[in-house]
C-alpha cells in the first residue's frame, strides 16, 4: 500500500472542510496561535544502517495548533526541520505561525537543542549531530501526530530547510523510511527548501510521496545537474518531484539575515548511500562510520570561499505562495491554496 501511483494520491486523501482561501498572515498578527513544548521518542542513528540499535533519546519539539479545531474533524499537519543553525524558533515564528492560522498543525522539531550532549558548536553539530538523526526525529514526529485525535494523521507533510532539507529529502527513501517505520505511518509530501544535493542512494526506492524541492538560481551551495540526478532517481524509485528555481534568490531567502557574504559550505561534497544504509564519500568509497571518519571527510571537501546568504521578500512572496499550491494539492484541502 506504500507505493501506490502518486498519479492517484489526490484522489484516495480524505478530503477535509473546506475554507475560503485567504492571504499568508503576517507572524506578527497571529494572536491565537500559542505553541506548546511537547516531547518526542526518538533516537540517535549515526547512519541509516544504524536505525534500529541506536541510543533512544527524548526530543524536544513545538506544536503549533490551529485554534478551535473541532474534535470530530482533524486536521492536517507538517513536521518541519530546521537547518544547520539550529533556528527552530525562527522557523517556528516564519511557519508555524500562520500556517495554524491557516488550519494546519506545526510541529517544529529542535533536533541540535535536543542533543547539547552531543555537541553545541557549529563544528561539533555537523560531525556528531547527522542527518540521519534529524530523520529519526521527523518520523518520531509523525508518530507522535498519529496518535493524537485532532491529527488527521494520512495529511502530514515534512518540511526542511537547507540541513533539515536534505534530511527531508533523505526521508523519501525506503532505505530510511523502511527502517524507521517497518510499517508506517509515511508522510503524505516532502518539501525541501535550499537543500545541497550531496547524496546519493544506490536503492532509489520512495515511499511514493511527492517531493516539492525550492531553491534559488544564485544559490551557491546548489548543482542543480546534481538536484536533477537526484530528482530523477527519486522519480525512478516511484515519486513526483517538482523542481522550483527562483532565478534571483540566494540561499536562505526566507531566513532573517540581512544579505550578506558567509564561509565554508558543503555544495562540492558527494556521498553515496549504499543497500545496507552505509554512507560512503562517493569519491574515495571511504565509509562514514564514525565522527572521526566523518571529519576527515567533510575536512576534505568542505569548501571555504564565501557565498551569499540573506533574504528576499520578492523571492519570499513567491515561494509562500508556492508552498500553500503544494500543501493545498498533497493535503487535499483547497483552502490552502492562496488567493489572487
Amino acid at each position: 500500500m506504500t507505493r501506490l501511483l502518486p498519479i492517484l494520491l489526490a484522489v484516495l486523501l480524505i478530503a477535509h472542510p473546506s475554507r475560503a482561501a485567504a492571504p499568508w498572515p503576517d507572524p506578527d498578527s497571529v494572536s491565537h496561535v500559542t505553541p506548546q513544548e511537547v516531547t518526542l521518542d526518538s533516537s540517535d542513528p549515526f547512519m541509516p544502517s544504524d536505525i534500529g540499535r541506536a541510543p533512544a533519546r527524548h526530543v524536544r519539539a513545538m506544536l503549533y495548533l490551529p485554534p478551535g479545531v473541532p474534535p470530530r474533524h482533524p486536521v492536517p499537519a507538517v513536521v518541519l526541520l530546521h537547518g544547520s543553525v539550529g533556528n527552530y524558533e525562527e522557523r517556528g515564528f516564519r511557519y508555524g505561525l500562520p500556517l495554524a492560522a491557516r488550519g494546519v498543525a506545526v510541529l517544529v522539531v529542535e533536533t541540535y537543542a535536543s542533543r547539547t550532549n552531543l555537541a553545541t558548536s557549529f563544528i561539533g553539530r555537523a560531525l556528531h549531530i547527522t542527518e540521519t538523526m534529524f530523520d529519526a526525529d521527523a518520523y518520531a514526529g509523525l508518530r507522535f501526530l498519529s496518535r493524537r485525535p485532532d491529527i488527521d494523521a494520512s495529511h502530514v507533510a515534512l518540511m526542511g530547510f537547507s540541513y533539515g532539507g536534505m534530511a527531508t529529502t533523505y526521508a523519501l527513501y525506503d532505505t530510511i523510511a523502511d527502517r524507521l517505520v517497518p510499517h508506517g505511518p509515511h508522510f503524505a509530501a516532502h518539501i525541501a527548501y535550499y537543500t545541497p544535493c550531496i547524496a546519493r542512494f544506490d536503492d532509489s526506492r520512495t515511499t511514493g510521496a511527492p517531493l516539492l524541492m525550492l531553491y534559488g538560481g544564485r544559490d551557491q551551495l546548489i548543482h542543480p545537474d546534481r538536484c536533477g540526478e537526484i530528482a530523477n532517481d527519486l522519480r525512478q524509485g516511484g515519486s513526483v518531484v517538482t523542481i522550483i528555481d527562483y532565478p534571483r534568490a540566494v540561499h536562505q531567502w526566507d531566513g532573517e539575515m540581512q544579505p550578506r557574504l558567509i564561509g565554508r559550505h558543503l555544495a562540492d561534497c558527494r556521498f553515496r548511500v549504499d543497500r545496507y544504509g552505509i554512507v560512503h564519500d562517493a569519491g574515495t568509497g571511504v565509509a562514514m562510520g564514525g565522527w572521526l571518519m566523518r571529519g576527515l571527510v567533510l575536512a576534505a571537501c568542505t569548501g571555504s570561499r564565501p557565498w551569499p546568504i540573506g533574504r528576499d521578500e520578492t523571492v519570499v512572496a513567491q515561494s509562500d505562495r508556492d508552498l500553500l499550491r503544494f500543501l493545498a494539492h498533497t493535503l487535499d484541502d483547497p483552502g490552502l491554496a492562496p488567493g489572487g
